[in-house]
């Protein structure tokens, strides 16, 4: 498949299809297509979540750890990203680093600690 697929359609249809393809479980695929939104829509949250979320579960955790800090870079109480750059880092084996992610993001979900 070319790389002209995933940049194929308008933004919509590119959404829908990384959509298709992550619900799937397609997740580098769904990640292709997703890096060429965010390129072009770098303040869209669902798209760079969405983007994250694929590195993470086809483990490119650093890609992952990156889209999620330049999300809470812009919008610190994104709480699902808060949460998931803790899972992530845990993942990767620094949880001292995760632990205070993990605990925002159960504030700001109101979980009691």
């Amino acid at each position: 498949m070319g790389d002209t697929y995933f940049g194929f359609g308008t933004a919509g249809e590119r959404w829908e299809r990384a959509r298709m393809f992550f619900e799937a479980k397609q997740y580098q695929t769904a990640a292709r297509i997703l890096r060429g939104l965010v390129e072009e829509y770098p303040d869209q949250t669902a798209q760079r979540l969405l983007l994250a979320r694929a590195y993470y579960h086809s483990a490119q955790l650093t890609r992952a750890e990156a889209e999620l800090r330049a999300l809470l870079e812009r919008d610190p109480v994104e709480q699902y990203a808060r949460l998931m750059l803790g899972r992530t880092l845990e993942r990767q084996g620094r949880p001292d680093e995760a632990a205070p992610h993990l605990r925002m993001a159960a504030v700001m979900a109101g979980e009691q600690l």
